[in-house]
């Protein structure tokens, strides 16, 4: 596939990782040639210098035959007009915009076949907030991800000595949960990927990805460790836009809000937008101030700045003084593998979410949905199962039969609505939705041919 990418920042230059990766072509174009020369030296793309939304810049890209366009510089306006310009003058099949500002995405109708040319919007801020908001929900997760409209979620959790299961084969999970349906997709012990059998004991400290429908999960996660109740008091470090998205959510939901902002200007509007939250302006990694603020008596921290060093600093402060939980958003790589789960309860990638939900658009066969997993060496995906017995490789025939790549599993099925199980001679449907981890993401490809219709297929 020929894509164009826009904007060499944290998500372009990590799209563009992930699909040099899987054998695109890959053109990147950004208005800064340094940036673009350390992309260039490290993978196998072209490279563009000059303003995206140009269209001599985007003949140069070759626009005329790509087959898709990111656009994910940042700047919405950027974004629109390079949509715009390669709808009109180059036919560009699929046009993908990163959108950041709330009054674009309040008016959806702008955007379309008939008014702004983009084929799919991706708003950043909007899936973090989702995303750190399943964590608050589910305090003693490490990462929760929605499929099938949040029907059926996948969770991963740490086990601990004390939780029912642990010390166990996986075959007696039946036996603890008889009413309840779930799978254990995958455990990650020191971190090394096991492929979970009935016969599979977990032990303490075990990475455990379980799938399950949503009204299950705290059920299941009780049997890896004793849950944590879901705290009602959260404390946010930066009144950007996650920030601001975050406590407005929170606050419809009855949760008790404050938010530390070092910008006293930013931190005025952001109380102006917000109702019942207080807005402290201050810095987040003053000892003083969360001291005052009874930083003891917070369920969950959350630091949400542009600044990786100031929201592992403010995180690591708040949890020794006393916070039960901590998140920080943490966009190096490096950073991530470094501090998670040692010295945080739970460092956030926005780039890695925010890459999962581009990835979704760009995998051939009919993936619906794309999660990044593990700082992104794993990912869980849904595809839809299209075609009969003669045009597909996986319709009309048993799970057992399904020939699916090495660390590859089927976590769950959705069917009509309804989540399904499946078991070894459970048969695979035409329209089924399915729930897919794969543990190295270096065997997508392989899963993405599975899912593809033979050219017979009407």
């Amino acid at each position: 596939m020929k894509i164009i990418i826009l904007g060499a920042g944290q998500v372009g230059g990590s799209v563009a990782d992930h699909l040099v990766g899987e054998g695109n072509d890959v053109t990147l174009v950004d208005s800064n040639d340094a940036v673009l020369r350390t992309l260039q030296d490290r993978l196998d793309l072209r490279t563009v210098h000059g303003d995206a939304s140009q269209p001599s810049v985007l003949a140069q890209a070759g626009a005329e035959d790509a087959d898709m366009l990111l656009a994910v510089t940042a700047s919405d306006e950027t974004n629109i007009v390079a949509c715009q310009v390669a709808y009109t003058l180059f036919h560009t099949p699929t046009k993908i915009a990163r959108i950041r500002s709330s009054d674009y995405l309040h008016h959806k109708e702008l955007f379309g076949p008939k008014a702004i040319p983009i084929d799919v919007l991706i708003s950043p801020e909007q899936i973090v907030t989702n995303q750190i908001m399943h964590l608050i929900e589910h305090p003693d997760a490490l990462q929760v991800l929605d499929f099938a409209d949040g029907r059926i979620q996948l969770v991963g959790i740490r086990a601990l000595t004390g939780g029912p299961l642990v010390g166990h084969a996986l075959r007696e999970l039946k036996d603890h949960m008889p009413t309840v349906d779930t799978r254990v997709a995958a455990i990650y012990r020191q971190d090394r990927a096991i492929t979970p059998v009935a016969d599979t004991v977990i032990e303490a400290d075990d990475e455990v990805f379980f799938v399950a429908a949503r009204r299950h999960i705290r059920t299941v996660m009780s049997e890896l460790r004793k849950l944590d109740k879901p705290g009602r008091r959260i404390m946010l470090a930066g009144g950007g836009n996650i920030g601001l998205h975050l406590a407005r959510d929170l606050e419809q939901r009855g949760y008790n809000v404050k938010l530390i902002e070092r910008d006293a200007q930013r931190a005025g509007k952001v109380a102006e937008i917000l109702g019942k939250a207080v807005v402290l302006h201050g810095d987040a990694a003053d000892e003083e101030l969360l001291r005052s603020e009874n930083i003891h008596e917070v369920d969950v921290f959350c630091s949400l700045t542009n600044e990786d060093e100031a929201n592992i600093l403010s995180a690591m402060l708040a949890k020794r003084l006393g916070a039960h939980r901590v998140v920080a958003i943490v966009n190096r790589s490096a950073y991530v593998d470094l501090i998670h789960s040692n010295v945080l309860d739970v460092a956030f990638s926005p780039k890695l979410a925010t890459v999962g939900s581009l990835l979704a658009h760009i995998r051939r066969g009919d993936v619906v949905a794309v999660h990044s997993l593990r700082r992104g060496a794993a990912e869980a995906l849904e595809a839809v199962a299209h075609g009969d017995e003669k045009t597909s490789r996986v319709v009309g025939r048993c799970v057992r039969d399904v020939k699916l790549p090495p660390g590859a599993v089927i976590g769950a099925i959705v069917r009509d609505g309804d989540v399904v199980l499946p078991h070894q001679g459970t048969v695979i449907e035409s329209d089924d939705h399915l729930i897919l981890f794969v543990a190295d993401k270096r065997q997508i490809p392989a899963v993405e041919r599975l899912f593809q219709v033979a050219v017979t297929f009407i």
